[in-house]
């Protein structure tokens, strides 16, 4: 069960700007990078459902944070169908993100009051996935689409709230042009986390990252 409401939780993500995206096999290594990205400012945290036994991974770390990260917010990552948004809900995800918009994923989200963020790359897909009751909606891959889509996007439905994910960088050029371009929070993965820096277990080096990257998005905004 969800421990943050669903307004906590998108007010979370709108305030602070930014999503980390991360996925280990290896609970130690995820605790270690979830506590430096709290330690950087981070309060809304996307672990991916892109291994096996990823769900008793998830489970271990949303128990870790309500013990140990007061105000952390976990959430669930790269979920396609409505069994698995389930599962991980009874784990106590308090949010669902994936790579697409699955009609069928809405009303179980919904049901439980825990925000779906769909991954959608046309108007057409974002204009679906709010009709279904989505509040923020992922753009993926951001890198494909770039910010020109965000602006054009929110020129005709400005009330839309943009999660960009896939490609974003820890840099003032990167995040200033899509918070100009109307983004309300972005989703960060692989260049928050460097391989070498993960594999050196260097989590200071994360902690500094997201501190920064959160002190770049409080200026461009």
């Amino acid at each position: 069960m969800a421990k943050y409401s669903k307004l906590e939780v998108i007010s979370t993500m709108k305030e602070t700007g930014m999503v980390p995206v991360f996925y280990n096999p290896d609970i130690e290594i995820s605790k270690k990078v979830l506590r430096a990205c709290y330690d950087g400012g981070v309060r809304a945290f996307e672990f991916t459902n892109r291994g096996d036994f990823a769900h008793e991974v998830f489970g271990e770390l949303v128990k870790y944070a309500a013990a140990e990260l007061p105000g952390m917010i976990v959430g669930v990552g790269s979920v396609v169908d409505a069994p698995t948004a389930a599962l991980f809900l009874q784990l106590g995800a308090n949010f669902v993100v994936g790579p697409l918009f699955n009609p069928a994923v809405a009303p179980v989200c919904n049901r439980r009051q825990v925000p779906y963020c769909p991954g959608c790359g046309s108007v057409s897909e974002v204009g679906a996935a709010q009709e279904a009751g989505c509040e923020i909606c992922k753009v993926f891959p951001g890198d494909v689409l770039g910010p020109a889509f965000v602006k054009a996007l929110k020129a005709p439905m400005p009330w839309s709230q943009i999660m960009v994910t896939g490609g974003v960088k820890p840099t003032e050029e990167n995040l200033s042009a899509w918070f100009k371009a109307g983004a309300t929070c972005v989703g960060m993965g692989s260049n928050l986390f460097p391989k070498d820096t993960i594999a050196a277990g260097d989590w200071l080096k994360i902690t500094q990252l997201c501190r920064s990257a959160l002190e770049i998005i409080a200026k461009v905004r």
